[in-house]
């Protein structure tokens, strides 16, 4: 029994560690593509820059053209980490949620099995540990509403900084007349 709950929490870490490793992948992964086409672009604007002769029409054309784009970049980059954010979050509460369902189930078995052996002449005990049974299933749900509510408040969090994201994108003069 004792390894067994070993071995389903070092599978439980493991899979952790492996949604951890997967979301860390993605935003490395998300990051250098973010960094490689901002200087891949800031080259190009540098180099374009360049070509002005008129301080005014650069100062212009930076406004205009550069800092627009940064900002398009930037709005598009954070809906990218926040899809990426989401994704960890949902495979997190599919494992807590085993977890924690795996756990009731051992503790009710335990609690059969232990008062299925009891010697004849102890039943007040039986409804003291049945008693104590009831209320740790009772702090199993308390745990299991207490984190539903964590991920939840984490998706709404995520999910507002999605609609910030949209919103600034939707502001963008350059995205309106695209539409």
């Amino acid at each position: 029994m004792i390894q067994k709950n070993a071995k389903k929490v070092m599978d439980a870490a493991q899979a952790v560690g492996r949604v951890a490793l997967t979301s860390t992948q993605e935003i490395a992964q998300l990051n250098q593509q973010a960094s490689q086409e901002l200087s891949t672009r800031l080259q190009a604007k540098v180099a374009d820059l360049m070509k002005t002769q008129d301080p005014k029409a650069a100062f212009e054309f930076v406004h205009a053209q550069v800092l627009q784009d940064a900002a398009k970049e930037v709005t598009q980059y954070q809906a990218k980490l926040c899809q990426a954010l989401a994704s960890s979050n949902q495979e997190l509460v599919k494992i807590a949620e085993s977890m924690i369902k795996e756990s009731q189930q051992d503790l009710i078995h335990f609690v059969n099995e232990a008062t299925q052996n009891a010697p004849a002449g102890s039943e007040p005990y039986h409804s003291i540990f049945k008693g104590s049974f009831s209320s740790a299933l009772q702090n199993f749900e308390l745990i299991r509403a207490a984190m539903a509510d964590s991920f939840g408040s984490f998706e709404k969090s995520v999910q507002n900084m999605s609609n910030i994201a949209g919103t600034q994108k939707d502001a963008n003069p350059k995205a309106r007349s695209k539409k």
